[in-house]
């Protein structure tokens, strides 16, 4: 028996579930599939699936070695995709993921760099503003924000960011400039209602405020155009005003009170065995974005 072929068999029912619908995707007959299976459970000693007229479902030792077949698959196509040089030479399509702004400002550029210089790679991007399993919806690069949980991915550190609270010349002019932030309570507040969002702003030495919002906006580009307009104060993430504050059109407030920083990773899931694709873009991310100011 093709110990290869047979686990590659094996993986494929766990997945659909069924022996007819795997023997129909791997363009084999019915008998062909089951006999295979079989032959590895002699081979291990143990029973992978229960079978019963209505349904093919793992056994505890077929969920285990499930994943242990998973993983020597991937090694296998990695080995044979090392030796036909596609880790030596960026191809394919590379998916990465952002938050929607920081992708759009940021992200966006270093891929169309990354595209020009690499004429065979395609690119997709997912710019949300909500967590993305980045396994189950293949993604090769993910740039997070915030503290990340302990994955077992490769994470590359790329700087830190700060939550501001920020205003327009014209509206400190006109309704002065907070000094604490329980003086937050006497401005005009425009909150954004997005992922990052909270009705208690917290700041340093545990000094917290709930907000009223004077306007409650879905997205941070509306609460901080508010701000823009000398309608209100904001807050966000500072990258996220980078230009309006190099220009002088926002300022910050408050910076004494600031949360310590949220740090940016450039994370990815393949560590040392990652292919020239996601190695090449890795690589001109982490330089594009340690050199962003509002990246520090």
């Amino acid at each position: 028996m093709d110990r290869w072929q047979a686990m590659r068999i094996f993986v494929k029912v766990a997945e659909t579930e069924s022996f007819a619908e795997s023997a129909r995707q791997l363009h084999m007959s019915a008998p062909a599939v089951t006999r295979a299976v079989a032959a590895l459970e002699d081979l291990i000693g143990a029973r992978l699936f229960v079978r019963t007229t209505r349904s093919v479902k793992l056994t505890e030792p077929g969920s285990r070695y499930l994943d242990d077949c998973r993983r020597i698959l991937s090694d296998i196509v990695e080995a044979e995709a090392a030796a036909a040089g596609s880790y030596a030479t960026p191809s394919g399509t590379l998916a990465v993921t952002a938050s929607a702004l920081f992708g759009q400002m940021y992200v966006l550029p270093i891929m169309h760099e990354y595209l020009r210089t690499y004429p065979t790679v395609s690119g997709r991007l997912l710019f949300v503003d909500r967590p993305v399993n980045i396994v189950e919806e293949g993604v090769d690069v993910a740039i997070r924000i915030g503290h990340l949980p302990d994955s077992g991915f490769s994470a590359i550190k790329v700087g830190s960011i700060r939550r501001v609270v920020c205003g327009a010349p014209a509206y400190f002019e006109e309704h002065g400039v907070p000094a604490a932030p329980a003086d937050l309570k006497d401005h005009r507040i425009a909150a954004s209602t997005s992922a990052w969002a909270s009705p208690e702003w917290r700041f340093a030495h545990d000094q917290r405020v709930t907000i009223s919002p004077w306007l409650q906006c879905n997205t941070n580009d509306a609460a901080i155009a508010t701000a823009l307009a000398g309608s209100g104060l904001t807050r966000v993430l500072h990258y996220q005003i980078g230009p309006a504050l190099l220009e002088g059109r926002l300022q910050i407030v408050l910076a004494d009170y600031e949360e310590p920083p949220l740090p940016v990773h450039v994370l990815h899931p393949e560590g040392r065995h990652a292919p020239a694709k996601v190695r090449a873009f890795v690589d001109l991310a982490v330089s594009r974005l340690r050199e962003n100011r509002f990246i520090n």
